[in-house]
């Protein structure tokens, strides 16, 4: 029998710090971007102030324009690591915790019909991993920590729901997540699947954004 829900993880629970990782490697990558994209606002301004050595081509503002690009790009990613620097899972007898880093929540053990590992492959060599929450109940699809991870579609097996939390995790890390699942709730354990490219998905935030809004309204 699972113990009664608690208002934060046990002292013991297995951390798996989820955001740590990614920001190691995702936070200087976007710095090289950000100061490409510098280089192109460099370039800008020189094109525009007459100041360039030699006669302007298509080639060379098209190079511009791609830095300017990378370094918008490298803006966004620098802001969705840093912002998610300090999330992570937790793993006790209770649940799962998942911590945004600003907010804590629990799907709780007792609410799972089913957690499984759904993997796929990413680039050469490389995966990206989502540990798969089944609940046996409804799903808030707008919860103001999980609403992100909520998926929909067909159920890898019959007597699982198509609602589902999908919480992507770094591969570096599926050893410690497998491990903490196995160990805390073997009976729903089930098991590692391969899917097709880009299974993580987005999150349905126009959905999100319409449900808000009714609510609003009514």
């Amino acid at each position: 029998m699972l113990p009664p829900h608690t208002s934060s993880p046990a002292p013991d629970a297995t951390v798996v710090r989820t955001g740590h990782r990614g920001a190691m490697t995702g936070l200087p990558c976007s710095v090289v971007l950000v100061a490409l994209g510098a280089l192109g606002v460099y370039g800008v301004i020189a094109v525009a102030a007459g100041n360039q050595r030699g006669e302007s081509s298509i080639a060379g503002f098209a190079g511009l324009g791609l830095l300017l690009v990378m370094g918008v790009l490298g803006v966004f990613l620098f802001v969705a690591n840093w912002a998610n620097r300090k999330a992570r899972i937790l793993f006790d007898d209770t649940g799962l915790w998942v911590d945004s880093g600003k907010a804590l929540k629990l799907v709780p053990w007792q609410g799972l019909a089913g957690v499984g590992l759904f993997w796929s492959r990413f680039g050469r060599g490389q995966r990206v991993c989502s540990l798969e929450l089944f609940p046996n109940g409804p799903v808030d699809r707008d919860d103001p920590v999980l609403w992100t991870l909520v998926r929909e579609e067909e159920p890898p097996r019959p007597g699982l729901p198509g609602l589902r939390y999908r919480l992507p995790f770094p591969p570096a890390q599926q050893k410690q997540v497998v491990s903490a699942v196995t160990r805390h709730v073997p009976h729903l354990w089930l098991g590692e699947s391969e899917r097709p490219q880009g299974h993580i998905g987005r999150p349905d935030v126009r959905g999100h954004r319409e449900r808000g809004a009714g609510r609003r309204a009514s």
